[in-house]
């Protein structure tokens, strides 16, 4: 069970490491509400929140997607397996609630009258629907990964994956996508080692490409 206190921001990004095996202790309902919760949170193009998530919590529904992930241990071994998915039609059924929830807390009838013709033909047309719903559950993904470490729990962020078979093992609907898959637990056995990061010199630009950031 994870300690009432809370890692600070800064030491859960220094210290997070994906974890290779962890021991099966479940996660109290609390946690796993809070951990979701942060998720949610995340911000999203026009509030859209194209995210859809399966909680995979019994020892058989962990067992199944383990078949659907290249055979890997840990999916079984984790206390909880979150699945991240985008639903490609999501936008067509949330749209005039996300318009509704605005309304409600200060959304401008412009605001709303511009992305109720702008969102169709902006997703309608979308030359490349995937990458945009990857790039939104993403960002919730990480909010979820990073409030789980802060609440004392170990992560492995998982691409491993069949997402055929996924979908299948979840029943998932045809308008769905598998982006990602987020063991959490607690770790078992040695932690996995520090590869390492690149330098800003070798991946951060100043104003454009080829200049060095000096900070």
């Amino acid at each position: 069970m994870a300690s009432g206190t809370e890692k600070p921001l800064s030491e859960v990004i220094e210290q997070r490491r994906a974890t290779p095996s962890f021991d099966g202790k479940p996660i109290p309902d609390a946690d796993l509400k809070k951990i979701l919760e942060a998720g949610l949170k995340m911000p999203s193009g026009y509030n859209l929140q194209p995210w859809r998530f399966v909680v995979v919590r019994t020892p058989e529904g962990r067992r199944k997607l383990r078949s659907a992930s290249y055979n890997q241990a840990k999916v079984e071994e984790a206390s909880v397996v979150i699945v991240a998915c985008g639903d490609k039609d999501g936008w067509r059924t949330d749209m005039e609630e996300m318009i509704r929830m605005g309304r409600e807390r200060g959304m401008t009838e412009n605001y709303a009258e511009g992305a109720q013709a702008a969102i169709p033909e902006f997703l309608g047309n979308h030359p490349n629907l995937t990458a945009w719903l990857n790039r939104h559950v993403m960002l919730a993904f990480s909010g979820m990964m990073l409030m789980a470490e802060a609440l004392g729990y170990d992560t492995a962020p998982m691409e491993g994956f069949e997402a055929d078979k996924v979908c299948q093992v979840l029943n998932l609907p045809i308008s769905y996508e598998v982006v990602g898959m987020l063991a959490i637990g607690h770790l078992k056995g040695p932690d996995k080692f520090d590869g390492g990061r690149f330098s800003m010199a070798r991946t951060v630009f100043d104003g454009e490409y080829g200049k060095p950031i000096k900070l």
